[in-house]
């Protein structure tokens, strides 16, 4: 081959190079579809849009009313036919699904508190969540977990974490020093969880696991007289 012939076939080569690349970006660019902008909303789409979150969802007035806010401004009030933009009563349609019972906020507390101290989380932990949520005082006090609930997430963290009595890697040769730091640990641990210094110190010195068994029964015995002799 000659090479002028040489030349020809190497710039042969790279144009097919480039057309080949060229193609793939445009077919690249067709199948690159642009997100559809959704509709501003009017009064009856942001009803829907309630009905349908409440719907997925254990959620609370407040959850909800700052779900409805966030949507509105990110898709904007719909005008009306004359063009006029009234913006939807946010507040007021979240109150008239809480009387309607698509909401309800105690429900939404106990059952928050249930999950949180069936996974070893602690009372400070619950309220900082139910807090959150916009749940009011008054119910966080009523649907706070009670003195045997709290020692029984507590319990839970520790058979979990393998502290105090829990442990297996037990060592009476242990240096002192590192012992401390251990419980030191421990201890903090269990405070980020919510659970009280006092349940805390409790489980952490128990010599056996039976002392534990036995604090959690006497709680929950005078749970029980507290409820009365129907709680059975």
């Amino acid at each position: 081959m000659t090479l002028d012939g040489s030349k020809r076939s190497r710039k042969t080569r790279k144009n097919a190079r480039f057309s080949e690349e060229d193609g793939a970006k445009r077919a690249s660019s067709k199948d690159v579809r642009k997100p559809k902008k959704a509709r501003p909303l009017d009064e009856t789409a942001l009803r829907d849009l309630a009905l349908s979150y409440a719907a997925r969802f254990a959620t609370t007035g407040a959850k909800l009313e700052g779900y409805l806010a966030r949507k509105l401004r990110e898709r904007g009030v719909a005008e009306d036919e004359e063009g006029r933009v009234q913006t939807p009563d946010v507040a007021g349609l979240v109150a008239r699904l809480i009387d309607l019972g698509y909401v309800d906020d105690e429900a939404y507390a106990r059952s928050k508190t249930r999950d949180l101290t069936a996974r070893g989380y602690g009372a400070r932990r619950v309220e900082q969540a139910l807090w959150a949520a916009g749940v009011d005082e008054n119910t966080r006090e009523e649907t706070a977990p009670n003195e045997a609930e709290t020692r029984r997430a507590a319990i839970l963290l520790a058979k979990k974490r393998r502290f105090g009595p829990f442990s297996t890697a037990f060592d009476e040769d242990e240096p002192a020093e590192l012992a401390h730091k251990r419980r030191d640990k421990q201890i903090a641990a269990m405070l980020r969880a919510g659970h009280k210094f006092d349940h805390i110190a409790f489980i952490l010195d128990a010599r056996e696991e039976a002392d534990i068994e036995d604090w959690l029964f006497e709680a929950e015995e005078e749970a029980r007289e507290e409820e009365g002799p129907n709680s059975w």
